[in-house]
């Protein structure tokens, strides 16, 4: 796909704000509404654009536990990997399963949950009962330091 600065700048702004009306996304980028529109929706279309979602204030939830979680698992086969994967998409509370190397473990997860008492429950009577997992490892985050879903765009053209 071919990017100019028009489309840059598109982009730019729908990371920071993916529900902006789409007269002032023109304004912001210096566009009339039509072309603007046009430029989002051939990016949609090239599947460039895959959603726009809202971001939940976790801590306001009382989501106030997260925790990274490596998974290393007993054999490394397809169908076992298959079934984990398959599994763990069932809990809301993974809110990120990523398949690593370079580490001891096989995933990341990445959980929210309320409190303790519930990851407590997360693990013991979930995680560790998923067929295949051999060995769990915790870690608690303390505070987020950086925090974003906005991708970087500078080795655009």
């Amino acid at each position: 796909m071919e990017f100019d600065k028009l489309d840059k700048r598109i982009l730019r702004e729908l990371q920071i704000n993916g529900s902006i009306s789409n007269t002032d996304l023109a304004e912001r980028v210096g566009l009339s509404a039509t072309p603007c529109a046009r430029r989002v929706k051939r990016m949609q279309d090239e599947g460039l654009i895959q959603g726009q979602v809202i971001i939940l204030n976790a801590s306001q939830l009382g989501l106030k536990l997260s925790a990274l979680v490596q998974v290393s698992m007993d054999r490394h086969t397809p169908d076992r990997f298959e079934r984990f994967e398959a599994e763990i998409k069932k809990y809301p509370q993974v809110v990120e399963c990523l398949l690593i190397t370079g580490q001891s473990a096989d995933y990341q997860l990445k959980v929210i949950v309320p409190d303790m008492d519930f990851y407590q429950e997360f693990l013991l009577n979930i995680l560790t009962r998923i067929e295949g997992v051999a060995d769990v490892h915790s870690s608690f985050i303390l505070r987020k330091v950086l925090d974003t879903t906005a991708l970087p765009l500078q080795h655009l053209p």
